[in-house]
């Protein structure tokens, strides 16, 4: 990428809420550790952005028995992912930064950041 002059790295992270679930050493604390590497890079010489983008809740993605979601909630549909994941590998993501994007509230993340460049 730094010999292409440019492009992105867009981190695929977990909600925070289940990075300490009991029984899943080693992947919480793996992912854990991606998210940080994604700040690293972010605050290193990478001339590329690095962002990282989590679901918002847990999804089905055979990482948590079915009745890990307490009464009354619900899997995240995993298809929230694309709309955010292709738009920060797009151009019009160039400004974007050392962020984490949370997928459920993409649209919400996004109008406010276009309110701000507005004004």
């Amino acid at each position: 990428m730094l010999a292409a002059g440019g492009g992105r790295i867009v981190n695929i992270a977990v909600s925070s809420s289940n990075l300490h679930r009991a029984g899943l050493v080693p992947y919480g604390p793996s992912r854990a550790a991606s998210e940080a590497l994604s700040r690293i890079m972010a605050a290193g010489t990478l001339a590329s952005p690095s962002t990282s983008c989590c679901p918002g809740g847990a999804t089905v993605t055979g990482m948590l028995p079915l009745d890990a979601v307490p009464e009354g909630h619900a899997f995240v549909d995993l298809a929230v992912m694309g709309p955010p994941v292709v738009w920060l590998a797009s151009d019009d993501a160039s400004g974007v930064h050392d962020e984490s994007i949370v997928a459920t509230d993409f649209t919400h993340w996004s109008r406010d950041r276009s309110a701000v460049r507005r004004s």
